[in-house]
């Protein structure tokens, strides 16, 4: 039924005079769960159902969307679309221009063993009152834990005056713990196994079971109360190693964030600034250390950020970001990939939801395997602190001055893991901070994934994912500043 409410929009278009047209009709199924010290605090699931129509008419843009799907609104729908492309036409600064891309007809489904869907509302709350309570009951001083879960499933048609005819089922799931705790006036918080509400993945219920959220309640309370005791960051220059989830939102924050094209050349300064990578750096300028190799790779197995086909038609693909420390690739789109003469659009634009616009999105930025253990990256430091688990950061709107404060870390001296410190903070510049890193493990590399990824204006909300594992940072910038 919806293929053919997709060829009336494109025939409508075609008659209008539109150059190109596409449509996306999409259904997503969102259930959000949380629960607060062993009790359910929300319980929300929702749909959301509509469709979006793109037309390029005399060289511009037109969009328009709505949630009723039959003739009568998609004609209006598609009308709307080239009122406003004729409009935007009479302002242009230059002409929209697509680079090629092949018009498939093909089907993509998230792989996965057990449908998050089919599975009991009644058994996934019973994990979170479990956690929950485990979590708040190993102490007094523990005054909020919560546990929550979340489940998505998108089922997608897209449809181009190209020819492309692609349809996809994306589905994915995860949650997480954390917990507030306070002693004489001071607070502290530990979150597993990432801030954030927990880890997430294209993956069935599998995945949330895989976190055993029962099973790390009391470790996780353990550490949390030990912060009161722990020494504080020092303050300094010495080396930092990032594990996992921290890593992740290092690379989200200050690589994935500014090799998006539309960023660099300025589109999307109005919502959280613009990028220092500009165009001309492209393929010379040096982001990093030879052990700095990031990629956008939407194939990746059970990334967030991993699909079929992005919301133009462009088939997932991996593109290096960061090759042996280089400026070697954007996050593109079509048009902006023929902006800057690039054979291929890197395949990232993503709408939240059928009524939004596409703009470019991350994937899945991941940085590579190293050559080395995260326990040899441990026992080859002399004097630094391994920091975990994001508290809180601040980044300049050009991506280059940051700083980042985490909820755990612990004193590393002489090759060995000693005391836990509180409230670790770092702090940097994005190109001297990726080319002080001399150490990237292979061992424990995985994919992390966040849904919250914001960006546009109006603002869209995205889930994106980063794989890495443990990274050294020599001779960086901790604690408070002197």
């Amino acid at each position: 039924m919806f293929l053919h409410f997709g060829k009336i929009a494109l025939d409508e278009a075609e008659k209008s005079g539109a150059s190109y047209a596409d449509i996306r009709i999409s259904e997503i199924f969102n259930e959000n769960l949380t629960v607060k010290n062993g009790q359910p605090e929300a319980v929300i699931l929702s749909k959301t159902k509509g469709f979006g129509v793109r037309v390029l008419v005399d060289g511009a843009w037109g969009f328009a969307g709505s949630v009723d799907i039959n003739k009568e609104e998609t004609i209006k729908t598609v009308e709307k679309a080239v009122s406003i492309a004729k409009a935007s036409a009479l302002l242009k600064k230059k002409e929209a221009v697509l680079v090629h891309e092949k018009a498939r007809k093909d089907k993509y489904v998230t792989s996965l063993k057990k449908d998050p869907s089919k599975i009991p509302l009644e058994e996934k709350l019973d994990v979170l009152i479990q956690a929950g309570r485990t979590l708040k009951e190993q102490s007094p001083l523990i005054k909020a834990s919560y546990a929550n879960y979340r489940g998505f499933r998108e089922n997608k048609i897209f449809m181009s005056s190209e020819g492309a005819e692609i349809s996809q089922q994306i589905t994915w799931c995860g949650g997480g713990l954390s917990a507030i705790a306070v002693k004489d006036g001071e607070m502290q918080a530990r979150s597993y196994p990432s801030p954030f509400r927990g880890d997430f993945a294209t993956s069935g219920y599998e995945f949330f079971e895989s976190l055993a959220l029962v099973n790390h309640a009391k470790d996780i309370a353990q550490e949390l109360l030990k912060l009161f005791d722990a020494e504080k960051c020092p303050s300094g220059e010495m080396d930092v190693i990032l594990y996992g989830d921290q890593l992740a939102l290092q690379i989200h924050e200050s690589c994935g964030h500014p090799t998006e094209l539309d960023r660099a050349l300025g589109a999307e300064a109005d919502y959280a600034g613009t990028s220092f990578l500009t165009p001309e750096k492209l393929g010379k300028f040096r982001y990093g250390s030879e052990k700095v190799n990031i990629v956008a790779d939407a194939t990746v197995s059970r990334g967030l950020g991993t699909f079929g086909y992005d919301d133009e038609g462009t088939q997932a693909k991996k593109v290096y970001l960061i090759k042996e420390g280089i400026f070697a690739g954007y996050q593109s789109s079509r048009e902006t990939a023929a902006e800057l003469n690039l054979k291929e659009s890197s395949g990232g634009m993503r709408a939240d939801s059928p009524l939004a616009l596409p703009i470019i999105r991350m994937t899945n930025i991941n940085l590579l395997p190293g050559d080395w253990k995260a326990e040899e990256i441990v026992e080859d430091t002399n004097d630094g602190i391994l920091i975990t688990t994001n508290r809180s950061w601040s980044i300049d709107d050009r991506r280059i001055n940051f700083q980042f404060g985490t909820e755990i870390g612990w004193r590393i001296k002489n090759g060995s893991k000693e005391n836990i410190i509180k409230n670790p903070t770092y702090m940097g510049v994005t190109p001297q901070f990726w080319g002080s890193c001399d150490a990237v493990s292979k061992d424990n590399w995985k994919m992390w994934g966040t849904p919250n990824c914001g960006k546009g204006m109006p603002g869209q909300t995205m889930y994106v994912g980063h794989g890495c594992g443990t990274a050294r940072f020599r001779k960086v910038r901790v604690g408070l500043i002197k």
